[in-house]
């Protein structure tokens, strides 16, 4: 049996950030195996927006790992919540749905969680269908949990009443009727992000007053965009999503900075870390190939990634191994996109912009032909590539950024 928690908590423990606490979790484990009870793994997402993207992609993986280890996997709709808003890194109250958005993002986001988890072992639930029925006297009793003082050490909660932002009442609700939906499912693990540290830490809390087992936290990285910078997000134009067209997600993975490979190999693939080590340490870009494959083929047919892998070789040899182009330095120091750009071709720093924006500028080797993505720096740029402006402007990178 010990060999068998091990070899479990090795495969949670890949792509975690931290897991509160382990040792408990370890109990869990070896009750679940004695037993054979699998245990419970929740996590919630509120259908504040109908796509997902590559970032979410993290803690339904992640769910799935729990899947494959025989144990149930619950997919949260926070449709109760969503009323409330999640105050969650807010610098203003954020506003609530309307039921209409509620019901058409909670139905999209199911048509897309079933890319990545087992749908015969998916339980996707509603956290409406316990809230709902909570009276005016639990819902006093609930709040009495929880004290302003400690809801003041929030960070944005924190900054906001420092800078005499408002604060709603209800929106002090929030962290209690999430912590409150672990109590109603009687959960042993809850997933999430950093950012819901404070959340799911409620959760625990809670677990004890009402007398249950604490449920283990497991927290997992933000993954940053294809800028290789923010936070992915569709807000920031950096977000590659689940339910995008083949090419188009192969060509935005091509076009992440080298310095996010790694990262993008260990969170998003099943690719052992001495295999892509070494791939990245012998041909960056042939790496990089590799990635867009592996993650488009996540969600995508065979015949979609062979007809991407075919589409971009082709056209990427076409445009750079048969012209001699001027060679032009990439400064050493890495430095806005617009201002390489404006300095590379004479155009103003606004025209440069507009340029990048429309997807005017590419970066073209003999295996990839990326475009050039809003708020990249000049990191992107790899000696010996050829980076082309419109129709009429290219030229060969003299060396690395």
């Amino acid at each position: 049996m010990s060999k068998e928690v091990d070899r479990q908590l090795d495969i949670i423990r890949r792509g975690s950030l931290e897991i509160i606490q382990e040792s408990e979790l370890r109990l869990k484990i070896e009750r679940s195996l004695k037993e054979n009870i699998p245990l419970k793994i929740k996590m919630g997402f509120d259908p504040t927006a109908p796509d997902l993207h590559l970032g979410h992609s993290l803690g339904l993986r992640k769910m799935k790992d729990f899947q494959d280890l025989g144990h149930e996997v619950f997919f949260l709709i926070g449709d109760f919540t969503a009323r409330i808003g999640d105050p969650t890194g807010r610098s203003k109250t954020r506003p609530p749905l309307t039921e209409a958005e509620i019901l058409l993002n909670s139905k999209t986001y199911q048509e897309q969680v079933f890319k990545i988890l087992d749908p015969k072992k998916t339980k996707v639930v509603f956290n409406s269908e316990w809230c709902s029925k909570l009276s005016s006297v639990q819902m006093i009793e609930l709040s009495a949990q929880m004290n302003v003082a400690r809801m003041l050490e929030r960070e944005d909660f924190k900054n906001r009443y420092k800078e005499g932002q408002t604060i709603s009442i209800h929106e002090f609700i929030y962290p209690l009727i999430q912590g409150y939906d672990s109590v109603a499912m009687k959960a042993d693990v809850e997933l999430g992000g950093q950012d819901q540290r404070f959340n799911l830490l409620v959760g625990r809390d809670l677990q004890k007053f009402y007398g249950q087992e604490s449920q283990v936290l497991l927290f997992l990285p933000i993954l940053e965009g294809s800028d290789g910078v923010e936070k992915m997000s569709k807000s920031y134009g950096n977000h590659i999503g689940i339910m995008e067209p083949a090419r188009s997600m192969f060509e935005k993975v091509l076009n992440v900075p080298d310095s996010i490979m790694p990262k993008y190999f260990e969170l998003l693939t099943r690719v052992l870390p001495s295999d892509y080590q070494a791939w990245i340490k012998d041909s960056p870009r042939d790496a990089k190939f590799k990635l867009a494959a592996y993650i488009t083929g996540a969600f995508n047919s065979v015949g979609a990634v062979q007809e991407c892998e075919d589409h971009f070789r082709k056209t990427s040899a076409k445009n750079y191994d048969d012209a001699n182009y001027e060679s032009y330095e990439v400064p050493a120091k890495p430095e806005p996109m617009a201002k390489f750009i404006s300095s590379m071709t004479g155009f103003s720093s606004s025209e440069a912009r507009r340029i990048i924006e429309q997807g005017g500028v590419s970066i073209n080797c003999s295996a990839t032909s990326l475009v050039v993505q809003p708020g990249q720096t000049t990191e992107v740029l790899v000696s010996g590539h050829v980076i082309k402006v419109g129709k009429k402007i290219a030229r060969r990178l003299k060396r690395c950024g």
